[in-house]
C-alpha cells in the first residue's frame, strides 16, 4: 500500500485496503492519536465532514484501522436531521456512503430505510425529529450528522445512547457545522469526547474553482463566516455590552469618503506589563449625519512605547486623522512625549479615565444598539473582545485593550465627554 496510512498496517489487511481513502485523507479526518468512543467533528461547509462520516462507516463495516480498532461493526445507526437528510446526504449524496464505496457496494433498501453489506452488516436510517424511533433498536456504532440542527437534539441523542449497547466497543461519530446549542456545548466541554475542527479551506482541492474565494470575500471574518467556513463555535457572553448582531450586517469594505472627523485612539499598556498587554489602537470617524464608523483596528501586541507610538502615528497619516486621542492614566505626559519622538507635528489629545471601564463603555454600546455605529470592515479580534466584555472585564482576565481604544475614539467623536479637550501640539 502506498502512503503514510499504510505504516504498521497488518499484512493480512494490506491487499483489501489498497487504494482505499485512508491513504488520501487529511490528518483532521484521520487522527494519528487515539480518539475517545465519542468523536465530535465540527467543520465549515464543504470541509469534508460528510465524506469523513461515510468513510468512517465503511471502515467500521470492513474492519479497517484505525477507526474499527480491530473489530468489525455490523449494526450501525445513521441519524440525520430528517429522514430526507439522512438519505440524500448521508447515503446517496455526492459524499455519501453509496458514492464513496470503491468495492463490495452495499445494497440500499429505501422502503426499509437500511443499507446492507455483503458481509451482513446493516446500517439503519433514523430521523432526529422522531426520538422514539430510536427506542428498541440496538447498535454497536452510530453516525449522527448535523447534530447542531436537530430539532429534538437532547432527547434524540439520549435515546441513541441507550441503544449503543452492542459489541465490545460501541463508537459514535458526530459531524456538524457548530452552533451554540445546549447539546453541542455540553459535548464540547465533555472531557470524554474527542473534538476535531475542520476549516473549509483545508478541503479546497475538492471544491469548485472560485468557491472559496467568493465565500471568503463575502463572509470572511464575519460571525457567519467563522461558523460556516472555519467551523468555530461562536457564542455571545450573556452579560456582554455588545452582541455580534450589532455589527454582523452588510459591510462596506472600503472606507467611506467625506467623513466629518477621523481620530486615532490609543490605549497604551502599563509600563510594568508592556510585555504581556497589547496597545489598543482604533481608528474611527463620523459621517456628515453624525453616525460613527469604525475604520480600522491597528492594535499591536507586546511592543515598546516607541513601537506602539510609531504604529499610531502611521495610522494618523494613513487615514488623515484630526488627532491622536491617547489615554494617559498609565504614563501621564510620557505618552505624549513618546509620540512626539516619532512625529512632533501630530496633535495629541490626552484623556484620563475617571470612571471604570464598564461605565465608560456603556454609552458607546448604546450607540451600537441605536444603529448609530457601523464597522467599515471585519475586525474579528476587536469584535471578539467586544462580545466578551462583561461587568468583570474579559472572561480570560486580560486587559480589554481594543475595547478601551474603541470607547475613547467613539466617545471623542460622538459623546463629547472626553476630559482635557485641549489639543496639544508638542512640536
Amino acid at each position: 500500500m502506498r502512503g503514510w496510512a499504510g505504516a504498521n498496517l497488518p499484512h493480512r489487511l494490506a491487499p483489501s485496503i489498497d487504494e482505499e481513502w485512508l491513504g488520501r485523507a487529511r490528518l483532521s479526518q484521520y487522527p494519528l492519536l487515539p480518539i475517545f468512543d465519542t468523536w465530535l467533528v465540527t467543520g465549515g461547509r464543504g470541509a469534508g465532514k460528510t465524506r469523513l462520516g461515510a468513510e468512517w462507516v465503511n471502515a467500521l463495516v470492513r474492519g479497517f484501522p484505525p477507526f474499527a480498532r480491530g473489530n468489525r461493526y455490523g449494526r450501525i445507526a445513521l441519524v440525520g436531521e430528517t429522514l430526507i437528510d439522512a438519505r440524500e446526504v448521508m447515503v446517496e449524496g455526492p459524499s455519501g456512503i453509496l458514492s464513496i464505496v470503491r468495492r463490495h457496494r452495499p445494497r440500499f433498501e429505501p422502503s426499509r430505510r437500511r443499507i446492507i453489506w455483503d458481509n451482513g452488516a446493516v446500517a439503519q436510517l433514523f430521523s432526529a425529529e422522531d426520538p422514539d424511533g430510536l427506542r428498541g433498536p440496538q447498535f454497536d456504532a452510530a453516525w449522527c450528522d448535523e447534530l447542531a440542527k436537530w430539532r429534538n437534539a437532547d432527547l434524540a441523542f439520549d435515546m441513541l445512547q441507550f441503544g449503543l449497547r452492542l459489541g465490545a466497543l460501541p463508537l459514535q461519530l458526530l459531524t456538524t457545522t457548530p452552533r451554540p446549542t445546549p447539546l453541542v456545548r455540553r459535548l464540547m466541554n465533555d472531557p470524554q469526547v474527542t473534538v476535531t475542527r475542520m476549516r473549509t479551506a483545508e478541503n479546497q482541492k475538492n471544491l469548485a474553482a472560485g468557491f472559496l474565494r467568493a465565500m471568503e470575500r463575502r463572509y470572511g471574518g464575519t460571525r457567519l463566516g467563522r461558523q460556516e467556513l472555519d467551523g468555530e463555535l461562536i457564542e455571545d457572553r450573556p452579560d456582554a455590552l455588545w452582541t455580534r448582531a450589532m455589527f454582523d450586517g452588510e459591510v462596506q469594505e472600503t472606507a467611506p469618503e467625506g467623513l466629518a472627523r477621523i481620530v486615532v485612539a490609543v490605549d497604551p499598556p502599563a509600563a510594568a506589563r508592556r510585555t504581556s498587554d497589547a496597545c489598543g489602537i482604533v481608528v474611527a470617524g463620523t459621517e456628515a449625519g453624525g453616525s460613527g464608523v469604525v475604520l480600522h483596528d491597528g492594535t499591536v501586541k507586546a511592543v515598546t512605547p516607541r513601537e506602539w507610538a510609531t504604529a499610531a502615528v502611521a495610522l494618523y497619516h494613513r487615514f488623515g486623522a484630526d488627532c491622536l486621542v491617547a489615554e494617559v492614566n498609565q504614563g501621564g505626559d510620557m505618552v505624549a512625549a513618546v509620540i512626539a519622538t516619532v512625529d512632533a507635528t501630530v496633535p495629541v489629545k490626552p484623556v484620563r479615565a475617571t470612571r471604570g471601564k464598564w461605565l465608560r463603555a456603556e454609552p458607546v454600546a448604546a450607540l451600537y444598539e441605536q444603529g448609530r455605529v457601523r464597522h467599515a470592515g471585519r475586525f474579528p479580534e476587536l469584535e471578539d473582545e467586544m462580545c466578551d466584555f462583561g461587568l468583570d472585564g474579559l472572561s480570560g482576565g486580560h486587559s480589554p485593550d481594543r475595547v478601551d481604544a474603541l470607547v475613547w475614539a467613539l466617545t471623542e467623536l460622538m459623546l463629547g465627554r472626553v476630559r482635557e479637550p485641549r489639543i496639544r501640539n508638542l512640536g
